[in-house]
């Protein structure tokens, strides 16, 4: 793609960002909040590309100042330091060029959202509890680096310790666009605490990542939903087991249930699984464009196919390995002390360039 044809796109999207400017202060449109709440998300898609334009524009006119120096001045100090100029603009270019050919395909638009995440115990008994818990503790450490916030809404401990299972809410900045692709089989292998004999066993728990819904991605009708109170289990002190405050939530038509436990307050769980009823209905529709991405594309990175086994972390070893893009390191300490970005940073490099391919840029 050359140059003008870069900037034609980048000027359209630069008047488009002009006029959702001018709307997003208009009385009537903030009155809908429907539309401004739209307008708002487009808004602030818009903004980092116009940035880079005004960027990339900046420096195609100093190329342009300095080729014309070399071309009029007859000062030797002058051309010199055009010339200079020039080299380290033209070495600045293909950099942004690229920059801007990834802004330029059009983001997930899930990816700004809030996620919920569930991490469940699979094969492997007790250990695989145990995983389960190291898998929560990784997610939550990870998020404290990231300043996101994590709220428990449910969990069933193991008879051992860590989880049969427990659902989290994550709340900050791009959440569900660096979570998601965390979801599929996590495998471990390594001598189980359960274990006398010194054996290394392998055992897997499942983490899903689901786009959490907005208020006005889907409308519940309450009629469709049945309600339930039951007494909390776990720490909570004085009013667990002593006050109907969880909360179980049944969307009739489609049978989906969840429930939270996790404030005292009946009205707050009801709020807590009230929202996580809406993304799971949501998600239902989420899967199906999942599921197309999946279809045209023939090495995927992220699909949302939890039953695909995606990563390995081995004690006997010190290492982890990601198996969709064969990527291996080896400081798993420090990974499940949190340390994930560098896992993460190489997945999305491995779905730029997949969506670079698809794109006609």
């Amino acid at each position: 793609m050359d140059s003008n044809s870069i900037l034609s796109k980048l000027e359209a999207l630069k008047i488009k960002f002009e006029e959702v400017s001018q709307q997003i202060t208009d009385p009537a449109v903030i009155a809908d909040m429907k539309r401004y709440v739209k307008l708002n998300k487009e808004y602030k898609e818009l903004a980092p590309i116009v940035k880079t334009y005004e960027e990339y524009k900046k420096i195609l006119n100093n190329i342009a100042s300095a080729k014309e120096i070399l071309t009029t001045e007859k000062d030797e100090d002058l051309r010199n330091l055009a010339k200079e100029e020039l080299d380290t603009l033209n070495e600045q270019l293909p950099a942004l060029e690229e920059k801007i050919k990834l802004l330029l395909i059009p983001a997930d638009p899930e990816d700004a959202k809030n996620a919920i995440m569930e991490i469940r115990a699979g094969t492997g008994g007790d250990e695989a509890s145990i995983f389960a818990g190291d898998l929560y503790r990784m997610y939550t450490r990870y998020c404290e680096s990231r300043g996101w916030n994590v709220s428990v809404t449910s969990y069933t401990e193991g008879t051992m310790g860590g989880f049969k299972e427990i659902v989290m809410k994550i709340t900050g900045e791009g959440v569900y666009g660096v979570l998601k692709y965390e979801s599929g089989v996590h495998r471990v292998q390594r001598v189980p605490k359960t274990e006398a004999q010194g054996r290394i066993h392998t055992s897997a728990a499942t983490v899903a990542v689901l786009p959490e819904a907005d208020e006005f991605d889907i409308e519940l009708n309450m009629n469709d939903i049945r309600k339930d109170t039951f007494c909390s289990s776990g720490p909570g002190g004085q009013s667990v087991n002593t006050t109907y405050s969880a909360i179980r939530l049944t969307h009739i038509p489609s049978g989906i249930v969840v429930q939270c436990q996790d404030e005292k307050s009946q009205i707050k769980n009801f709020e807590k699984a009230l929202a996580e009823l809406r993304t799971r209905l949501y998600n239902l529709e989420y899967q199906k464009y999942l599921d197309e991405i999946a279809s045209k594309r023939r090495t995927m990175v992220s699909t949302g196919d939890r039953s695909a086994k995606i990563r390995t972390y081995n004690f006997p070893q010190g290492r982890v390995t990601d198996h969709r893009i064969n990527f291996t390191l080896y400081n798993l300490q420090a990974i499940l002390d949190g340390d994930i970005q560098p896992l993460i940073d190489q997945l999305q490099m491995a779905e730029n360039a997949e969506r670079l391919k698809e794109s006609e840029i």
